[in-house]
């Protein structure tokens, strides 16, 4: 092909899928999605192969949708597809990980010839059963599990499964909505694809996308080539849900790749913390792709060279019908050993440990309706706050930062405008950064309480609270989180990481996000900074 026909396609691409992953959020009905962006879009070939990815979005369900497109295609082949149909599962083992988010899958049309397909991924806050957190005993528990189904069929929606989800969850309306915007965002994508075929003269996406792939798999490799051959190995110990677990990696790299493999690590849980292979693969894969190749597009071509392994029957390789509801709350920490292995390779270029997992209660009514002047209204909110991340090389880590999720904080406004909560407080907690030479990201601290004294619910899927987050090369560890309820009269209790809790009538919650690891000897910080830390009032 024409070089400069090769780029314009490419540069096209990138612009479908990023409008893609817009028209997603403008339309989407969940707050997480609209406000946080928990969501990923992507444009695939007919074999399956991700071509190109929006920027918005988050590793999680990128990652772990470039694989689920395949296994739409095992279901119903290219031959049994047709103009108008729609796909979607919520299936953990066959989507990203869990049941909240479901993702939905169009093929495009030319002349009833099919050129490409489009998938998208969003967390819809309920499925029914216990409700997001990581109490359940298995995935019955969690919610409804749709297998790999028609959402429309030639134009026409499946009645029968929108009447059956909708009976199974405590929002219906917002279920709904949120699976007709995954379906008009493939749409908006279908559209754009066809005009680019159009515009450069193309007959379909296949010529163009072998070598989009051939050359994001040359390139990754170019940069592996540069590591030292080796084994690597990394432990860390998270909080778990009332044992703390050991997450184990050795990483490999050869001159045909880098392979990952998690065996060492703890067995599966009997709570929902565990995690399906494809969301370990995501998130391990992306803990390279931050630093091997990060400038390589992230497709399949790249992804193709990282292998990630676990045991069958561990935590990192749950089996159905384990529970997974909280299974970011350990997937999220993957990229953390990863880079502690990589750290061994490429010291410069690592980051100290951060607290990665990023704390989203689920915050809904209580039971009692007992009380005077009391809203008794039904809510479900699932807001997103974020602890420090670890200290880079050469500079301070950065502050209340979603790494490695790059799910954004939803505003005190919108959290406030959807239920009877009232967020009293939300800043930095001072000195929760890791010291050393360059200096964890700080966590924050959040107070909330009802607005009329009622009681509510929150259930909770926190970490780096036993076990926070380590610095590195001699610098100190970052505060470990923490998570309690008070009153006026000074009564305090703390509360565990994981799990659901009552908060009192008259009670105010208070969350503490950890901080991040320090990198380097405290001793090597500049007074520059040690000045600059203290006139912000940040130690």
């Amino acid at each position: 092909m024409d070089e400069l026909k090769i780029q314009l396609a490419w540069n096209r691409l990138l612009a479908i899928v990023e409008e893609q992953a817009q028209v997603l959020m403008r339309t989407a009905f969940s707050t997480v999605v609209r406000e946080a962006g928990d969501l990923s879009a992507g444009v695939f070939n007919t074999a399956g192969d991700m071509l190109a990815q929006a920027v918005t979005g988050t590793p999680g369900h990128v990652n772990s949708m470039a694989d689920a497109v395949g296994k739409f295609l095992a279901v119903f082949p290219l031959e049994q597809m047709e103009p108008g149909d729609v796909f979607v599962t919520n299936d953990p083992w066959d989507g990203t990980g869990h049941l909240n988010d479901f993702t939905v899958v169009t093929p495009v049309y030319q002349d009833d010839r099919c050129v490409g397909l489009f998938a998208s991924t969003s967390h819809i806050a309920d499925v029914g059963g216990r409700g997001f957190g990581p109490d359940a005993n298995d995935v019955y528990e969690e919610g409804i599990r749709i297998p790999i189904s028609k959402l429309f069929a030639a134009g026409e929606p499946n009645v029968v499964l929108l009447d059956l989800l909708k009976a199974n969850v405590r929002d219906p309306v917002v279920a709904e909505g949120d699976l007709y915007s995954l379906a008009a965002c493939n749409d908006a994508g279908a559209v754009a694809l066809l005009e680019m075929l159009e515009d450069l003269g193309l007959p379909n996406l296949e010529e163009v996308g072998d070598i989009i792939l051939s050359r994001s798999k040359d390139a990754m490799l170019a940069c592996i080539a540069e590591l030292s051959d080796g084994e690597y190995a990394y432990t860390m110990h998270t909080d778990g849900y009332d044992e703390p677990v050991t997450l184990n990696a050795v990483l490999k790299v050869a001159g045909d790749g880098i392979s990952v493999d998690f065996d060492g690590t703890s067995p599966a849980s009997s709570k929902g913390i565990n995690v399906p292979l494809a969301y370990t693969q995501a998130y391990a894969t992306f803990g390279v792709r931050c630093v091997v190749g990060n400038d390589v597009p992230n497709n399949a071509g790249s992804l193709g060279v990282v292998n990630v392994t676990a045991p069958e029957g561990c935590l990192l390789n749950a089996k159905h019908p384990r529970a997974v509801s909280a299974r970011h709350s350990i997937g999220q920490m993957l990229p953390d050993v990863v880079l502690g292995c990589l750290h061994q390779v490429i010291p410069d270029a690592v980051p100290a440990e951060g607290a990665s997992c990023i704390w989203n209660p689920v915050f809904m009514n209580g039971v009692s309706r007992e009380g005077e002047n009391v809203n008794v209204d039904d809510f479900v909110i699932n807001p997103i706050f974020n602890g420090g991340t670890g200290a880079r090389p050469g500079k301070d880590g950065l502050s209340t930062t979603a790494f490695p999720s790059g799910v954004r904080t939803t505003s005190t406004e919108v959290n406030e405008a959807t239920s009877p909560l009232v967020v009293w407080r939300k800043e930095y907690t001072p000195g929760s950064g890791g010291s050393g030479a360059y200096r964890g990201g700080l966590g924050q601290t959040i107070e909330i309480s009802h607005r009329y004294g009622a009681e509510f619910i929150v259930s909770k899927m926190f970490d780096r609270i036993d076990h926070p987050a380590r610095g590195r090369d001699g610098a100190e560890t970052g505060a470990p989180g923490a998570v309690y309820v008070d009153n006026e009269a000074g009564e305090k209790r703390y509360l565990p990481g994981k799990g659901r809790d009552v908060v009192p009538p008259g009670y105010r919650l208070v969350m503490q996000t950890p901080g991040g690891g320090g990198n380097g000897e405290s001793s090597g910080r500049s007074e520059v900074l040690n000045e600059v830390d203290k006139t912000a009032g940040l130690v």
